[in-house]
C-alpha cells in the first residue's frame, strides 16, 4: 500500500523528529494514505517555513498486513472515539508518553482543534465533541515512533506539489 508525507523535503531515509508543537499522536515520522491530506501538510510546511522553497509529498511502500504484524506494537483508532479524543488531548498537553511503534487513526486537523478547544474548556461533553466531529471528513494518519517501525517503509519517490 502507498502512504505519503508532506513536507518541504523530499525524504529517502525517514528519522523521527521532535516537534516543537505537541503533535496527536506525539514525536514520530507522521504520513497518511490520502495524498490530498499529505499534500495539504506539505503546503502547510511550506508556508510555515522560512527559505522554504517547495512543498514536497514524499511516497513509500509499506506491507498491507503491516497493521496485523505482531512485530510491532501497534495502536490503531478506527474512528474519532472517546478513546482516540483522550489521547489526542493527553499528547497536544504534553502529557502523553506511550511505547507504540506505530499507530494510525484519524487526524485532529487545525480546522477541528475550535471543537476539541470547546471540549477542554468544560464547553462540551466528550459525546458532544465526538458528534460534532463525525460530520467532517477525518484523514487518516500513520505516525511511526521509532527506527524498527520506521524499517517498515520502502520509498518510491516524491511529487513536488505547486
Amino acid at each position: 500500500m502507498k502512504i505519503y508525507h508532506g513536507s518541504t523535503q523530499n525524504i529517502k531515509k525517514p528519522r523521527i523528529m521532535t516537534s516543537i508543537r505537541n503533535l496527536d499522536f506525539g514525536n514520530g515520522f507522521y504520513t497518511t494514505t490520502s495524498l490530498e491530506q499529505a499534500s495539504r501538510w506539505a503546503v502547510l510546511k511550506k508556508n510555515r517555513t522560512k527559505n522554504a522553497d517547495n512543498a514536497i509529498v514524499t511516497i513509500y511502500n509499506c506491507d498491507k498486513k503491516l497493521f496485523k504484524n505482531e512485530n510491532y506494537n501497534i495502536k490503531i483508532f478506527e474512528h474519532a472515539t472517546e478513546a482516540w479524543l483522550d489521547f489526542v488531548i493527553e499528547n497536544r498537553n504534553g502529557n502523553q508518553s506511550h511505547e507504540f511503534d506505530i499507530i494510525k487513526g484519524p487526524v485532529a486537523n487545525d480546522n477541528l482543534f475550535s471543537t476539541i478547544t470547546l471540549y477542554e474548556s468544560g464547553l462540551l461533553s466528550k459525546g458532544e465533541t465526538i458528534l460534532r466531529l463525525k460530520p467532517h471528513e477525518l484523514f487518516d494518519q500513520i505516525s511511526f515512533h521509532n527506527r524498527k517501525a520506521l524499517m517498515a517503509l520502502e520509498y518510491v519517490g516524491f511529487e513536488l506539489i505547486e
